[in-house]
């Protein structure tokens, strides 16, 4: 049996635990995956592809906004509220096109700090 191989450009950590994070516009935003080239993000409103738009960081960390672009979206599923309200959920991939140095560097202390959290300790 093959691998199958890693087809994105940098690597991404995976966030078990999806924390908060904001995109302006969008309600309840959670991080699924972060990397030095965009995120995965999971909302409750379907984003428009090519769309630019503004990630805010979670702590722990350095406040970060990254200027972004959505590069995909897709449907997922139902979430149901109580009172019987119904939302769709969705994931979308996006993009950081243009990091000032600052932000480079933030996201990359960031990512850091969560590949350092995420190790399993001996």
């Amino acid at each position: 049996m093959t691998e199958a191989r890693e087809r994105r450009a940098v690597p991404r950590i995976r966030l078990a635990d999806r924390p908060a994070a904001r995109v302006r516009g969008v309600r309840e935003v959670r991080l699924r995956d972060l990397s030095l080239a965009g995120a995965q993000i999971e909302h409750l409103a379907v984003l428009r592809l090519g769309a630019a738009c503004a990630l805010e960081l979670p702590p722990p960390g350095e406040a970060c906004t990254l200027a972004a672009q959505v590069v995909w979206c897709t449907v997922v599923g139902r979430k149901r509220k109580l009172g019987g309200e119904s939302h769709l959920m969705v994931r979308s991939g996006l993009r950081f096109p243009t990091l000032t140095a600052p932000q480079h560097a933030a996201l990359a202390d960031t990512l850091h700090y969560l590949a350092t959290a995420l190790q399993p300790i001996a």
